[in-house]
């Protein structure tokens, strides 16, 4: 029923899943159930309610942005959510998951070696610390994060992973719209610039979703993230 809803959503929007993908969803479902008896990865576990709020969820920015082999970093995947999705739909693409916790990294590595993804790297650091870093800062094309944070902490947390001339997208929920106005000055201070906030509703259950679309238009400065637990604390205002 799950696969079947599945691939009747996205066929909707022209996409098709083969066999080998379906399988892979289906695997995907199986090792979060699994590892989420000895570890807190989701509270969602029943197998529509993963299909749909986390899969197909996970999904929905390739309905608004064109994803090919782009090099893309997720920051805070927690379970893997949304680029282990978008990485079995589009197989070309060049995923680096950063996570605070090293118990999620571990499922990831074993999820990701069990689904046969290549070109899919883990790193256990905090968004703040590996922002500095030379091998992560300004070196992807696009930045992903959902449900991390606030705008304008996410902001800080993501901006800085961007290239300039790529993109961060956020996936958001509910309370977009007065978010992405207080960010509004921690977005330029970080090189970004507002280019959509497309909203829809997520189907069956009608909840309202965002995906936020921010170019990096200029170097973020130096400073930025500052020390772990900062941005949260003292949001760029």
């Amino acid at each position: 029923m799950s696969q079947e809803l599945l691939s009747e959503l996205l066929s909707k929007s022209n996409m098709t899943l083969s066999a080998t993908q379906q399988e892979q969803f289906n695997r995907y479902f199986e090792l979060l159930v699994e590892w989420n008896e000895k570890m807190n990865l989701t509270a969602i576990t029943a197998k529509d309610d993963v299909y749909l709020k986390h899969f197909y969820d996970s999904i929905t920015p390739s309905l608004y942005y064109s994803f090919t082999d782009q090099n893309i970093v997720d920051i805070g995947a927690g379970a893997g959510f949304p680029s282990l999705p978008l990485k079995i739909l589009f197989p070309d693409l060049q995923i680096s998951i950063i996570d605070s916790l090293n118990k999620r990294i571990g499922f990831l590595t074993f999820l990701a070696e069990e689904l046969g993804l290549t070109n899919v790297s883990f790193y256990h650091d905090r968004a703040e610390t590996a922002g500095q870093s030379n091998f992560h800062r300004e070196s992807y094309d696009l930045v992903l994060a959902r449900a991390v944070a606030r705008m304008s902490v996410l902001s800080e947390l993501c901006l800085p992973f961007a290239k300039v001339g790529g993109q961060f997208i956020a996936l958001k929920g509910a309370g977009t719209n007065q978010e992405l106005e207080e960010a509004n000055s921690a977005i330029k201070t970080l090189g970004g610039e507002l280019k959509a906030n497309d909203q829809f509703l997520l189907p069956i259950e009608k909840s309202e979703r965002h995906i936020v679309k921010i170019e990096k238009i200029k170097n973020t400065p130096k400073k930025y993230p500052r020390k772990p637990g900062l941005p949260n604390k003292q949001p760029i205002k």
